[in-house]
């Protein structure tokens, strides 16, 4: 069982970066075609995708975050890290990451979630 675990500060200063970190255990973040993806949901709003990291260290970033969005990894530590940088409260936002496939230029089948960590944009 593939299990996810995300972890940063649950509040982060506007223009400030946003870092957090997703720890991955039952599986390793190199096996071949998964994709590991970070999402968010604002308030009251859908789940945003905004990049992913696949299992030989390429990037992918939704074109709407693409300036501001960094995804990286430790294969060492099996995690893989979101940075977010020139946050405004409309980055708050629950941030959750996930496995998912990769089909058509889309990530796909989005099947183990981390429970998501609160992050809040504020002074």
């Amino acid at each position: 069982q593939v299990q996810l675990q995300e972890s940063g500060p649950g509040l982060v200063k506007p223009s400030q970066t946003l870092s957090l970190t997703c720890t991955v255990s039952g599986g390793s973040i190199t096996t071949n075609n998964y994709f590991w993806s970070w999402i968010r949901q604002p308030p009251g709003k859908g789940l945003e995708w905004m990049g992913a990291i696949n299992y030989s260290g390429s990037t992918y970033y939704s074109p709407s975050l693409k300036s501001r969005t960094s995804i990286s990894r430790d294969t060492s530590k099996n995690q893989f890290t979101l940075q977010l940088s020139s946050v405004t409260p409309e980055d708050t936002a629950v941030y959750y990451c996930a496995r998912c496939s990769w089909t058509d230029s889309y990530p796909q089948n989005f099947d183990y979630w981390g429970q998501g960590t609160q992050v809040t944009v504020s002074s």
